[in-house]
C-alpha cells in the first residue's frame, strides 16, 4: 500500500529541522519557515540570507524597526520584492558563499551564508544572555557578512549595512544592561 503523504526529500528534510531548532525562539521559527516557503515557491534551489532579511521584515516587528518607517523600508521591501521578478534571477542556479566560511554540508537546502547567520545568531544569543536566538540576532548575523545577497540588497536601497549593524549592536547591549527588546 503507498503511503498518502508523499516522502520529504533529504533537502526539504534539512531545511525543516533548522524550522525545530531548539535554539531558535518561536518568532525567529517562523521566519525561517517563511524564508523556506518564499525560497521553495521563487524556485531557488537554497534559503540565502536575501530570503531570511524578506521573511525578517515581513515576521519581526523588532528588525522591521531598525529601518524605520519611512521611504527607506519601502524601499528596500520593494528590491526583496523585485527579487523573484527580475532583480536576482542572476542569482538562481548559484550558491551565495562569500568563501569566508567553510561550506556546511549538514546545511543542504541552505546557502553557505544563511546557514552561518542561523549559527552565528544562535551564537550570539548565548553570548549574550543564553537564551534563543531571535530576529534581531539573525538581522545582526546577515548584516555582518559584507559579501551576503541580503547586504547587496541593503546596498541597492541605499542602506549601509555597517550602520545597521552598529544600531542592533547598540540595541542589544542595552538590552544586556537591562533594557527590553522584545527578543
Amino acid at each position: 500500500m503507498q503511503p498518502r503523504i508523499p516522502r520529504q526529500s533529504a533537502r526539504e528534510q534539512a531545511i525543516h529541522r533548522a524550522d525545530n531548532d531548539a535554539r531558535l525562539s518561536a518568532e525567529l521559527a517562523a521566519v525561517v519557515a517563511g524564508a523556506r516557503r518564499r525560497a521553495l515557491r521563487d524556485g531557488d534551489r537554497q534559503i540565502d540570507t536575501a530570503h531570511l532579511l524578506h521573511s525578517l521584515l515581513e515576521s519581526d516587528p523588532e528588525a522591521r524597526a531598525v529601518f524605520g518607517d519611512g521611504p527607506q523600508i519601502a524601499r528596500l521591501l520593494g528590491y526583496l520584492v523585485q527579487r523573484s521578478i527580475g532583480y536576482g534571477l542572476r542569482w538562481q542556479g548559484t550558491v551565495e558563499d562569500s568563501g569566508a566560511i567553510p561550506v556546511i554540508p549538514a546545511a543542504e537546502g541552505w546557502s553557505p551564508l544563511a546557514a552561518g547567520a542561523l549559527e552565528d545568531a544562535c551564537g550570539r544569543a548565548e553570548l549574550r544572555d543564553g537564551d534563543l536566538a531571535c530576529g534581531i540576532d539573525l538581522l545582526a548575523a546577515i548584516v555582518a557578512d559584507p559579501e551576503s545577497r541580503a547586504v547587496e540588497v541593503l546596498h541597492r536601497a541605499g542602506i549601509e549595512s555597517p550602520e545597521v549593524l552598529i544600531w542592533i549592536e547598540g540595541r542589544l547591549g542595552d538590552y544586556v544592561r537591562g533594557a527590553e527588546t522584545g527578543c
